[in-house]
Order: structure tokens, then C-alpha cells, then sequence
């Protein structure tokens, strides 16, 4: 696999990232359902997962990186199952509407485990990390090949991480609108900045 591909699905692993953080902001906003605690270390991991999509993208692949989305991973699929073990006695409550039957924190449990398998996927594909000009004999492109191109690697890289930094901005707002400087309350009802 080329350099171009790996690319490719780094920033379609930030593009997964995005979408799942555009979704949770909007609820948040259309229907008020401000992120509790857990909630919010949860977007803090998908956050970080996707930093080390980022910095694949924008200084190439390292396995660094991977372990970076790995660790975060761990970490927000640790608060989302914290979550969900705080609500699987049946009568405990739960938090927020269910969406297809699961709720939130049992979504972000999915994802987070999706983004292992994912960078564990990546990480298979040795070739990424060969250092540039360096592609097999069967694969080595024109110049005038190499220069068509461009345009189109700059727009796979430059669309997820303006996206991914724009919804991280806007959450980080959010959760400060929310909680202030203070503790983050345990089940929100308004913004504290906003009273």
C-alpha cells in the first residue's frame, strides 16, 4: 500500500472522528442535552485519537502517532465503559435519549474499540513508513505525475484537520461555557457562564 493510500485513511479515520464529534455537538445545541462529566472525557478522547490522525497527516506516518490514537482510545473507551457500567443494573437510569436502541456513552464504547482496530490496521501497512522517495521499483511515478497530484493531497489533508480543529474549538467552548473554572457539574442543566 503506498503512501497515498495510508493517507487517504488517516484522514478518513479523522473524518470518522469529526462526524462523531459534529453529532454530539449538535444534540448538545438543538436539543440541550449538555455532556456530563464522563461525557465530556469522552469527547476529550475522541479529541486526542484524532490529534494523532492529524500529525500522521500533516508529518507523515509514525508509529508514534498510532500509539498516541491508541492511548486516547483506551482512555475514552475506559470513561465510556465507566458509563456504561454505571447504568447496566436495569432501574439505575441512564443518561441521555438512546439512539437506535443504545445510548451515547455505549456508542462512544463501539467507537473508541473501532479506532484500535483501525490504527492496529494502519499500523500493518509497513510501507508507510519508508522514507520518502523510496517507493518499489513497480511504483515510482513521473514527475509531471507527482505534480498533478498535489492539489489533491493537500485537499485530503487540509478539509479533515480545519474540520477536526474547528469542532475541537467549539467543544472546548462549550464545555467551558459549561462548567466555567470550576467542577464540571454531574448532570448539567444549563451553561454556567450563561446564567
Amino acid at each position: 500500500m503506498l503512501d497515498g493510500s495510508a493517507r487517504f485513511l488517516n484522514a478518513l479515520a479523522l473524518l470518522g472522528i469529526s462526524a462523531l464529534l459534529t453529532f454530539a455537538f449538535i444534540d448538545q445545541v438543538v436539543f440541550f442535552d449538555l455532556p456530563c462529566p464522563l461525557c465530556i472525557l469522552q469527547r476529550l478522547g475522541f479529541a486526542l485519537a484524532g490529534f494523532g490522525f492529524v500529525l500522521n497527516l500533516m508529518w507523515g506516518a509514525r508509529p508514534g502517532h498510532y500509539a498516541l490514537s491508541i492511548l486516547a482510545s483506551v482512555a475514552g473507551a475506559t470513561a465510556a465503559g465507566r458509563q456504561v457500567l454505571l447504568h447496566i443494573v436495569p432501574g439505575s437510569g441512564s443518561y441521555g435519549q438512546p439512539l437506535f436502541g443504545l445510548h451515547f456513552y455505549t456508542w462512544a464504547f463501539i467507537a473508541f474499540t473501532m479506532i484500535i482496530i483501525w490504527c492496529a490496521l494502519l499500523l500493518a501497512i509497513d510501507r508507510q513508513f519508508l522514507p520518502r522517495g523510496k517507493a518499489s521499483p513497480g511504483h515510482q511515478n513521473a514527475g509531471s505525475a507527482a505534480h498533478s497530484v498535489a492539489p489533491a493531497r493537500k485537499l485530503i489533508v487540509v478539509f479533515p484537520v480545519a474540520f477536526f480543529a474547528l469542532l475541537v474549538g467549539l467543544n472546548a467552548l462549550s464545555t467551558f461555557l459549561e462548567c466555567s473554572t470550576g467542577i464540571c457539574p454531574a448532570d448539567p442543566s444549563h451553561y454556567e457562564l450563561l446564567r
